[in-house]
């Protein structure tokens, strides 16, 4: 099983030059049987720009969660803190393998009725 995770394009960059090593989530997907994250690109890209690999998912109280990742998260603190500003607990994808497509994929092609995820959302094949 594969998941379609929608980033913003500077998070996306961060992520394939090795500086962002954590995706936050305030919610995360429930299933354990992840292969692959498609990173879909919201605007103004809006294609499927890569995927990579999941190390390791940690929940944790928020509080621990910055002071455990903060130093890869990609992000500083004022902006963690408003992400997860209602949040008591907090997720952190660990990023293993990044592979950037040399041509992003528009979703519409390869998935019918393609919405972009608020969260997430599953894919049982290989885009």
């Amino acid at each position: 099983m594969n998941v379609i995770l929608s980033i913003r394009p500077t998070f996306c960059q961060s992520i394939f030059e090795g500086k962002k090593v954590y995706e936050y989530r305030k919610r995360l997907f429930k299933r354990t049987d992840i292969d692959k994250v498609y990173i879909y690109a919201t605007k103004p890209t809006c294609k499927i720009v890569g995927y990579f690999t999941i190390d390791e998912v940690i929940e944790d109280k928020k509080s621990y969660m910055w002071e455990k990742t903060h130093k890869d998260g990609g992000i500083n603190k004022e902006y963690f803190d408003a992400y997860f500003k209602n949040c008591d607990i907090a997720h952190a994808i660990k990023i293993g393998e990044v592979v950037k497509f040399d041509t992003p994929i528009a979703p519409k092609e390869v998935i019918k009725n393609f919405t972009a995820p608020q969260n997430y959302r599953y894919v049982d094949y290989d885009i």
